[in-house]
């Protein structure tokens, strides 16, 4: 049914899904950019819904609350303690993500690196650290609004920092989201 609402939506806006979408992955991490706008969040959720992609979404524990819980666990959505770490009182949120991936057989996590609606070349590496810790693939998800397409793009392993934070910006300089001036890929290979 979801599919079918997301194919329904797509055609009547004049989107496409991306067919890349790499067979039987079970565990992955999902990189989803550019976020530059509230638009963003839902094109690509109407994508992994048109994938029949089971997709999960860290949000802070804050947010699972009424009248908020039903609609965002629906959605796939995971609470995480985003509160000040004292004395390894809890672990960071690398670690406790890593831990999701050994706890669950079946785990596509979605994150959104530029942490931000607003332009930002320090985009959060965490992503990498936990795709590298629970070796798991990355897999490069998009929405560009010049071409008007959304999904994933790419699937790629990581290995060095550099190397892959290249790769990935090798990819996404060829996007366009809907608000240039507010994504930027400047400097992001040497965070």
């Amino acid at each position: 049914m979801k599919r079918k609402i997301g194919l329904f939506i797509f055609k009547h806006t004049g989107w496409t899904v991306d067919e890349n979408l790499p067979p039987n992955i079970k565990k992955c991490i999902i990189i989803a950019v550019p976020h530059t706008s509230n638009w963003d969040f839902w094109y690509m959720i109407i994508a992994f819904s048109i994938y029949q992609l089971k997709i999960r979404f860290t949000i802070k524990k804050e947010w699972l609350r009424f009248p908020f819980t039903t609609l965002l666990n629906y959605l796939g959505a995971i609470a995480i303690d985003r509160s000040p770490r004292l004395n390894g009182s809890r672990p960071s949120n690398v670690e406790a993500m890593t831990e999701l991936f050994n706890n669950h057989e079946e785990l596509r996590l979605v994150i959104t690196p530029e942490g931000t609606r607003s332009n930002n070349n320090n985009w959060k590496t965490g992503f990498f650290h936990v795709a590298q810790n629970a070796q798991v693939p990355i897999l490069l998800g998009y929405i560009d609004y010049k071409t008007k397409k959304a999904g994933i793009g790419k699937q790629i392993t990581p290995t060095n920092f550099n190397d892959t934070m290249q790769e990935i910006v090798d990819f996404y300089k060829n996007i366009t989201p809907k608000y240039p001036k507010k994504f930027s890929l400047h400097n992001l290979h040497n965070s």
